[in-house]
This record gives C-alpha cells, structure tokens and sequence, in this order.
C-alpha cells in the first residue's frame, strides 16, 4: 500500500487541479457545464493553482471574483454534489493528511456558498448541501 503524503505546497496543488480538472472535463454531469465556458482550458488551471495557494497556503497571486463566473451558469445542486464527489475522490486518491482534510471542508464550504447564493438570486433554497 502506497503511503499518501499531505498537500505541501504548489506542486501538490498542480497534481489535484490537473486530475479534478481532468476528471471534470470527462463527466457527463457538469463537464457540458465547464466545457460549454472554458475553451482554453491552461488559463483556467493557472487561476485554480494561484486560487488554491491563497485558500491552504494564503500565497498572495489570486484576483478575482469566482462566484461572477459561476452566476450565469445553468447549475444546481446536483452539479455542485458531483464537483464535491469529483474533488473528494482526487483529494482521497493522492493525498492524506491536515492539509488534505482542510482542503475537503474548503470545497464543501465553498459549493455550500455558491449554491444558497444563486438559490437566493433565484428566488430561494431548494436544498443546502451539508
């Protein structure tokens, strides 16, 4: 059995965005959804790395509103379920530890937000994911 190392840094941040962004790009769920925006995909992962620095690291580089990005899309709470299966999964599959954990309850803290926001911007919750 392969020992997992805890997420160190920005290499480790490079490996989990290029896989979660692989594994995103290939779902028949949400890949429509990223595919259908990002036709480049380099500059995205470049933003994602910098966005995951600051969040585990507080590595300053990240600029930017990431929920503007995501208020025009057409997704709900079954999209934001699979991107948090999809991003536990690679989490799990590279890494254990602390920061590994942390970077779990992020996401989760983050989808939780985005979802009650564009629920509140349409009208109301449906569902809060927990």
């Amino acid at each position: 059995m392969e020992l997992k190392q805890d997420i160190a840094g920005l290499e480790d941040i490079v490996l989990f965005v290029n896989n979660f962004y692989t594994k995103v790009q290939e779902d028949e769920l949400i890949g429509p959804v990223f595919n259908g925006v990002i036709s480049n995909w380099q500059p995205h992962l470049d933003r994602m790395y910098s966005f995951w620095n600051a969040v585990l690291f507080g590595v300053p580089g990240f600029k930017g509103n990431p929920f503007a990005r995501h208020a025009p899309l057409a997704i709900e709470a079954r999209h934001f379920d699979r991107w948090l299966l999809l991003f536990n999964q690679t989490i799990d599959a590279h890494f254990s530890g602390e920061i590994a954990e942390l970077t779990k309850v992020k996401a989760q803290l983050m989808a939780a937000l985005f979802l009650s926001k564009l629920q509140n911007m349409k009208g109301g919750a449906s569902r809060v994911i927990v």
